[in-house]
């Protein structure tokens, strides 16, 4: 499981010109789902995005989470994040998870990012052809991936 997280000001998604999720200060996750994820990797990467320490502290320094800031967090799903670039130019998805395994490991990875943060995640609609605003704090971008853990 692969997370690419941005710290926002504020963030939303549109489906059809509707907003279906939107956030104030936090986090945007976009979310991507391989065919070897499993309920440890929901696990291990819910704690770890909700206890980063990328927010700042009284003394500027990147100290406190988004748990301690009271931020908000919107969760994409994303299986280009998977894309594999090495031969020629169009990417292959082959490592990322069938839609029928994905939806419930991301449906399972917002529930837990809920659990942790103690209140409700936005999210978009998984599948759908999505438009994702946003305004980019920092800027701070970090990629995990639950499969490199040491």
């Amino acid at each position: 499981m692969i997370v690419l997280i941005q710290r926002v000001q504020h963030a939303k998604v549109e489906v059809s010109g509707q907003t279906v999720g939107a956030i104030a200060q936090g986090l945007l996750v976009l979310v991507g789902i391989e065919a070897a994820d499993t309920a440890e990797d929901v696990d291990w990467l819910s704690r770890k995005v909700c206890q980063l320490r990328i927010f700042a502290d009284e003394q500027g320094v990147m100290n406190k989470s988004v748990l301690e800031v009271g931020g908000e967090i919107l969760c994409i799903s994303q299986f280009t994040l998977h894309a594999s670039t090495k031969k020629g130019n169009r990417p292959s998805y082959i490592k990322a998870a069938r839609p029928e395994q994905a939806q419930p490991l991301y449906e399972d990875f917002c529930t837990a990012l809920e659990g942790h943060l103690g209140g409700p995640v936005a999210k978009g609609i998984f599948g759908a052809d999505m438009q994702v605003s946003l305004l980019n704090d920092g800027p701070v971008t970090l990629h995990i991936d639950s499969k490199n853990r040491v």
